[in-house]
């Protein structure tokens, strides 16, 4: 069985979204060089709204919480939510500029990015009504481009109300004990993995670390493991795909652990076939489609 249950799972995500400004080059510059750029986009992103995005795509039913500007790049961030069949309707707008993301990507598919918050620096408390909406989901995603006050005090309220608290904790910062202690599923890259260390990994119930070509792993509660090997594409650009990776693990967590991986394993590595982070992520009918072929 590959496909995710009919009954969609209900998804909170509380996290950014950004105005994405991508230049494609021939190699990534090393520091005080300026270099020719190949090719320039722009696109909704956000690992927020990249996560909710993935979640809805992929099969969920998914709520996101967030803030845009009252810029020119707000509307469109809206309407790409929107479209893509994200509830939107306590997504808050603020005065100023919404987030952006400056990207470079390589010939090879690798990428440096810049983050500048802007609104989503903006989030710094949570309404009834948003915390309403992650007592209500079966699982709360979260990331750390908007305050990490306001993730801890998300994810405190969530395991209160026993709802699953998924974080994926990048850009990487130190974790609060607190917000590590409220934490069921850890998705992390292995950079992240080292810099938290086995000691701060141990606590966590499920740890799921992506590797790259090499795939994912999994661990458990009793020492459970599981490693889910990564699906051959040819890669073009590697943005967005963590998002993918998560939000399609956050929708096929409640298969068990080894499911959900062969479901996100697949998303990551379709979403690296696109260029773009919003614009490459995978539906569940093509994620569906790649894991049918992959067992033939």
């Amino acid at each position: 069985m590959t496909t995710v249950e009919s009954a969609a799972p209900r998804i909170t995500v509380l996290g950014s979204v950004n105005m994405d400004l991508v230049a494609t080059t021939e190699r990534l510059p090393v520091p005080g060089e300026t270099i020719f750029g190949g090719s320039f986009a722009q696109s909704p992103g956000g690992k927020g709204s990249n996560q909710a995005i993935a979640a809805a795509k992929s099969g969920g039913e998914v709520e996101f919480l967030g803030a845009v500007g009252d810029d020119t790049f707000a509307l469109e961030l809206r309407e790409t939510l929107v479209l893509n069949d994200v509830g939107t309707e306590l997504l808050r707008e603020v005065e100023g500029p919404s987030g952006v993301a400056f990207i470079t990507v390589d010939q090879s598919g690798e990428n440096s990015i810049i983050v500048v918050g802007g609104a989503n620096a903006t989030v710094t408390d949570l309404s009834a009504e948003e915390l309403a909406a992650i007592e209500n989901a079966s699982t709360l995603l979260c990331q750390f481009e908007i305050p990490i006050e306001t993730v801890t005090a998300a994810a405190k309220h969530a395991r209160a109300k026993g709802t699953i608290v998924m974080l994926n904790p990048s850009p990487m910062q130190p974790i609060p004990t607190e917000l590590l202690e409220c934490v069921d599923v850890l998705v992390l890259n292995e950079i992240e993995a080292d810099q938290i260390g086995d000691d701060g990994l141990a606590g966590v119930p499920h740890v799921v670390i992506t590797r790259g070509s090499s795939g994912a792993t999994y661990r458990g509660p009793q020492g459970v493991e599981h490693k889910e090997p990564a699906m051959p594409v040819e890669a073009i650009d590697t943005t967005g795909a963590g998002d993918a990776f998560a939000g399609a693990l956050a929708v096929a967590w409640n298969q068990g652990p080894e499911q959900a991986l062969r479901w996100a394993c697949a998303a990551g590595a379709l979403a690296t076939t696109v260029r773009g982070a919003s614009p490459s992520l995978p539906s569940d009918e093509q994620i569906e489609a790649a894991l049918t072929l992959s067992t033939h």
